[in-house]
């Protein structure tokens, strides 16, 4: 009987959402058309009419555009409220030709009791169904009967199904990027995610709380819910990796938003992409504020090969700066506070006033100070000579100097040991730059001053109607990271996820960023990796400024099971007795494997528990190493789509069916304590630990 009821309700979901991919189809034909019409007006040659063309071809872009977003499970939830009333919810909003509601976008008003109400606040709802689906076929439903006291299900005609969506969500496999949560939201979760735009939204919790989705899902909401303003200013997301940037980086067009950048905390600089991490001591002089003077007094510094003398005759006259004045000279420039790049003009003047200075003394008549420099001024000779004692510099030139000891010590005299110059200046003579560069190269692009951009070419030339097309790749099909470029700072709306990771010098380079913006951060104290989470703090509310803040708090694990999570929070609350330890929700009965193995048996020992996790679960294995040890031990295994193997710090936000922890002692002797913790809230359903004896 069970079975036959379900398959009803199943066919009865099915014909609904037929109907509703049905007049999809029709949509899309509609803008189809339309489109291919608004093209068809080539020949218009009249301003007005070739502007109203534009206009019909763009809203038809746009809407198409719309209809082909990612769409998997289109239709996936159901309210039966009081009334009684019926609402399909789904990702995006479609009414039928006469206009009546076939699906109700997730992020309009009258979708959110489908995520709120709670059988002790129903908000009207009796029957709360999700809806699971792969293409056009319905596969499965879920349902909840919030209406327990006043609603009889033989009465209201309302069959019951399964025991709740979330904890079959809960069980799936875990594959190669998130996905999003859209069909199991819970009410506190959606509370965060709808909440006021304005200011700033602190979201925090423990691991499996489900944070970056949440934020990526406010994104959504914010996008939707003020269009105009979030998509015109740009919403910019900012995670730890570009290995956690892959991970989510399908969330927001599965629920039809691409207009949000996505930059990992190493990809801010153009050319200069990050591709390794610095040891921890390293990255904590980078990132604290202190390092800002030492970079300001290293743009002070002549450069390397600037030229310590300049000769040239005069009226038969040889006139000669020597060391001392060009010393002097280049102090006078500096006095004025400007730019370096923007000031070549004024070390011109200030070369001209010390050559002027020479001519007096061995010219006696004649001389006048404007014909001087009119005369000297343009002289190819002194020009070379301005050019290389004052070239422009790149951020990149600066930072490089920096490896010479020599030259970091002067900079930096009295504010680090030897033994931090030793270590930083090593550091960058490495080829590729480190993420702890990349804020330090947007801070000298703002105390050298970013070179004057030629100006953009204006989107429309004449009469052609090749800006059409043009137009609609760029808001439609190019990535929106691309027009704005890394140095854009008027984005509307900044997320922040790992926010308890960023050091005070990535906390400057993102309120560079977020002048005008408002923010969304989430994070968890008990997972930081700075060792200076006060500086860090203060950092932050500086980029901040004055904003409204309002914080929301999430209490439930949803990741892992109660066994691993009960064995992470024991690891935790050793090094952090104050941790925020939220609640796992599931046991599976696989209590995580503890294992100390000779030195000699690490690697047979590591193999074969991958081996065996790859066997039991049907998802991803992580292996998850020392920073020293990745390269080392990811040759033990060949390659598999299934198996991934990244450091401690790399894993930061991922999530695996089984992981595998190697050395975990090593990591928290290398990045602390909070670093382990965060290896293992990593896994979902198996947790292997294997530690050295040695």
């Amino acid at each position: 009987m069970e079975t036959a009821e379900r398959d009803a309700e199943v066919a009865l979901e099915q014909r609904h959402v037929d109907t509703v991919y049905d007049r999809l189809d029709e949509l899309r034909d509609v803008a189809v058309r339309a489109e291919r019409d608004g093209y068809n007006y080539s020949h218009a040659r009249v301003p007005g009419a070739q502007y109203e063309r534009d206009v019909f071809v763009y809203q038809a872009a746009k809407r198409l555009h719309t209809l082909d977003a990612e769409h998997e499970g289109l239709v996936f939830g159901r309210l039966d409220l009081d009334g009684p009333v019926t609402r399909h919810i789904g990702r995006l909003g479609l009414r039928s030709a006469e206009q009546k509601p076939l699906l109700i976008d997730w992020r309009a008003p009258a979708a959110a009791p489908f995520y709120q109400a709670t059988a002790a606040d129903r908000m009207s709802v009796i029957r709360r169904r999700v809806i699971r689906s792969s293409g056009r076929t319905v596969l499965d439903i879920s349902d909840d009967l919030l209406d327990t006291e006043h609603a009889d299900p033989g009465e209201t005609g309302l069959s019951v199904i399964g025991d709740g969506a979330l904890m079959a969500a809960l069980a799936r496999a875990r594959g190669e990027r998130m996905r999003d949560i859209v069909a199991t939201i819970q009410r506190e979760q959606d509370e965060a995610i709808r909440a006021e735009a304005r200011g700033v939204t602190l979201i925090s919790g423990g691991p499996g709380t489900g944070k970056t989705v949440v934020a990526l899902h406010r994104a959504a909401y914010l996008l939707y819910a003020d269009r105009r303003r979030f998509e015109g200013g740009g919403v910019l997301v900012v995670g730890p990796s570009t290995v956690f940037l892959r991970y989510i980086e399908r969330v927001l067009p599965s629920l039809g938003e691409d207009a949000a950048a996505l930059y990992a905390l190493g990809e801010f600089v153009d050319g200069a992409k990050a591709v390794r991490q610095d040891p921890l001591k390293v990255a904590a002089v980078k990132g604290a504020g202190r390092i800002r003077k030492i970079l300001a007094r290293a743009t002070r510094l002549a450069p390397p090969n600037a030229p310590e003398t300049f000769t040239m005759v005069y009226r038969g006259e040889v006139l000669r700066l020597r060391e001392g004045d060009l010393i002097e000279a280049r102090a006078a420039v500096q006095r004025k506070n400007q730019q370096h790049n923007h000031a070549v003009t004024e070390a011109g003047r200030a070369l001209l006033v010390a050559l002027w200075r020479k001519a007096k003394e061995r010219i006696e008549t004649g001389l006048v100070p404007a014909e001087f420099s009119r005369e000297v001024g343009h002289r190819n000779e002194f020009l070379e000579f301005l050019h290389a004692w004052w070239p422009e510099l790149t951020p990149e030139e600066v930072l490089r100097w920096l490896s010479d000891e020599r030259r970091l010590g002067a900079a930096s005299q009295g504010m680090l040991s030897r033994q931090e110059v030793s270590a930083v200046a090593a550091s960058l003579t490495e080829p590729d730059w480190s993420v702890s560069d990349i804020p330090l190269l947007d801070e000298l692009a703002g105390i050298l001053g970013r070179p004057k951009r030629p100006k953009a070419r204006r989107d429309h030339d004449g009469d052609s109607i090749q800006e059409l097309t043009t137009t609609q790749d760029r808001l439609y099909t190019r990535a929106p990271r691309a027009e704005r470029g890394s140095d854009y700072d008027g984005y509307a709306h900044i997320v922040v996820d790992e926010a308890q990771d960023l050091s005070p010098m990535q906390w400057r380079m993102l309120g560079r960023r977020g002048r005008q913006a408002s923010w969304t951060i989430v994070g968890d104290a008990a997972q930081s990796s700075w060792p200076d989470p006060a500086e860090a703090r203060r950092a932050r509310n500086e980029a901040l400024g004055r904003l409204p803040r309002k914080e929301f708090h999430l209490t439930t694990n949803y990741r892992n099971s109660a066994e691993i999570f009960e064995f992470a929070a024991e690891s935790i609350r050793r090094a952090v007795p104050d941790a925020d330890i939220p609640k796992a929700v599931r046991r599976t009965g696989a209590v995580p494997v503890d294992l100390r193995v000779p030195a000699a048996e690490l690697t047979a020992t590591v193999v074969a528990k991958v081996a065996e996790h790859l066997a039991e679960v049907a998802g991803t294995v992580g292996v998850i190493t020392p920073a020293d040890d990745r390269g080392k031990i990811a040759a033990w295994f060949e390659p598999h789509e299934r198996l991934h193997v990244m450091t401690a710090l790399e894993s930061k936000g991922l999530e695996f069916d089984a992981v595998v922890a190697v050395r975990p002692d090593v990591v928290a002797a290398e990045s602390g304590p909070q670093v382990r913790y965060v290896v293992f809230t990593r896994a979902t359903q198996f947790l292997t630990v294997i530690n050295a004896q040695d």
